[in-house]
C-alpha cells in the first residue's frame, strides 16, 4: 500500500507504530527510514527571506526559474561544493551575473587546494566572481522584504537572487524525537545491513543513515544519491529474507564547471593526515587526447599512495572534456586494494578514444610505483 500525501509526524517505537498527522497511527514489523537530508543553513540574519533559495527539492528549481523569468540579473551563490559549482554554472548559462561567495579559501573543499586553484581559475575565466575566505554575515533586505544583497566583513554583493549550496546534513528529527541512536556524525545509527543499532527492527537507509569509509574504516556522513539507492536496495533485501551488505564507501564523485570536469575518490591529503596516513603524492599533467588530435585539453591527475606499501589511497582529476570518467579506474583499483605497481601493469588502465598511448592514468600510476621503488 501506497500512502501519499501522508505526513508521518512520529515514530512510537515501543508500539511498533508511525504516528501521522491527524494523530492515525500505522503499525509496522520493519520500519525503513528514508528521511533525507536537509539543505545546512547557517545562523545569518535575513536566510529565510524571499529570494534566497535552497537546491533541494524539484519545488526549489521550480522557484529558482520563476525569479529568473520575473527579472532577476544578479545572483549570489554561498558554497563552493558540488551544489555551488553547478547552479553557479546554471546561473550565468541563464544570462545572469554570478557571484561565488565561499567562506574557505578555494572551491571544492574535498580537492587538494592544488587542484582547486585550478577549479577557481576556471570559473574565473568563464566570468564568474569567485569571492573566497568571506563567511557570510547577512543577508540585506530591501523595503519589500526581498534580498537585496549579501554581506560579508569584507564587502556587500547585491543580490536579486540567492542560492544556498552550503552542503547537507542528516535529516534525523524523526529519528532522534523517536530515540533512535545516531552516530558520530549526527546521522542515524546503522550496521552494515542497515538495520539500525538501537533498534534491530528499524533499517535507515540514504542521506540521514551513517556509512563507513572503504579505507579507513571510520564513521562518515555522504549525502550522495548513488549510495542511497545502494543502501535501499540492503535494506529492502535484509527485510525481504535475502542477505545484503553495504560494503562502504570511497566518497568517488564527479562534477564539472563550464568544459572544466572535476572528479575524485578515496582520501584527500587532509583526509589521509587526519587518518595517520604516512603518505605521498604524484600529480601527473597531461592531455585527454593525443595532442595531434583536434579536442585535446589539458588534465591533471593526482593519486596519493602510502608510502611503504605503494597502495592507492586516493586520487583527483581535473581537466578538459574526458578527464573526470577516468576516476572509474581509480575507485576501482582503491575499492580492490591495489597498488600503484599493480594499476600500471593492468589492463583496467584503459585508453579512452584518441588518448595518448599512455594514458595519464597510466603515467601517474607508474610514477608512483617508480618512486616508491627508489
Amino acid at each position: 500500500m501506497i500512502r501519499t500525501d501522508t505526513r508521518a509526524e512520529g515514530i512510537d517505537l515501543g508500539a511498533g507504530e508511525v504516528v501521522a498527522a491527524g494523530g492515525e497511527r500505522l503499525g509496522y514489523d520493519s520500519l525503513v527510514v528514508a528521511t533525507g537530508g536537509k539543505p545546512l543553513r547557517p545562523p545569518v540574519t535575513g536566510l529565510d527571506a524571499d529570494g534566497v533559495h535552497g537546491v533541494h527539492r524539484l519545488a526549489d528549481g521550480a522557484d529558482i526559474r520563476a525569479a529568473i523569468a520575473a527579472g532577476a540579473k544578479r545572483a549570489v551563490v554561498l558554497g563552493g561544493g558540488y551544489i555551488g559549482l553547478e547552479m553557479a554554472e546554471v546561473l550565468q548559462i541563464r544570462g545572469l551575473e554570478v557571484t561565488v561567495v565561499l567562506a574557505d579559501p578555494l572551491p571544492m573543499g574535498q580537492l587538494d587546494d592544488d587542484m582547486g586553484e585550478r577549479v577557481c581559475a576556471a570559473m574565473c575565466a568563464m566570468g564568474i566572481d569567485v569571492q573566497p575566505n568571506q563567511p557570510v554575515r547577512e543577508i540585506e533586505l530591501g523595503p519589500d522584504g526581498a534580498v537585496r544583497a549579501v554581506r560579508t566583513d569584507e564587502a556587500a554583493y547585491d543580490a536579486d537572487l540567492v542560492v544556498l549550496g552550503l552542503g547537507m546534513g542528516p535529516e534525523t528529527t524523526l529519528a532522534r524525537e523517536a530515540g533512535l541512536a545516531l552516530g558520530t556524525t549526527g546521522a542515524i545509527d546503522v550496521a552494515h545491513t542497515q538495520r539500525s543499532r538501537s533498534h534491530p527492527e528499524v533499517f535507515a537507509a540514504g542521506d540521514c543513515a551513517q556509512t563507513f569509509h572503504r579505507i579507513t574504516g571510520e564513521a562518515i556522513h555522504v549525502a550522495l544519491g548513488t549510495h542511497a539507492n545502494k543502501q535501499g536496495r540492503v535494506a529492502g533485501s535484509v527485510i525481504g529474507g535475502r542477505a545484503a551488505r553495504f560494503a562502504g564507501v570511497l566518497g568517488t564523485a564527479m562534477t564539472k564547471v563550464g568544459d572544466l570536469e572535476v572528479a575524485r575518490t578515496g582520501l584527500c591529503t587532509t583526509q589521509a593526515e587526519e587518518a595517520g596516513y604516512d603518505y605521498r603524492t604524484e600529480l601527473i599533467e597531461s592531455s585527454t587526447r593525443a595532442g595531434y588530435f583536434p579536442g585535446a585539453a589539458p588534465i591533471h591527475v593526482k593519486i596519493l599512495t602510502e608510502r611503504g606499501s605503494g597502495l592507492l589511497i586516493g586520487a583527483q582529476i581535473v581537466g578538459g572534456p574526458g578527464s573526470g570518467k577516468r576516476i572509474d579506474v581509480f575507485a576501482t583499483a582503491i575499492w580492490a586494494g591495489m597498488t600503484a605497481e599493480t594499476l600500471a601493469g593492468s589492463d583496467l588502465s584503459y585508453a579512452p578514444p584518441f588518448s595518448p598511448t599512455y594514458d595519464p592514468v597510466v603515467v601517474a600510476a607508474r610514477v608512483a610505483s617508480r618512486i616508491e621503488q627508489g
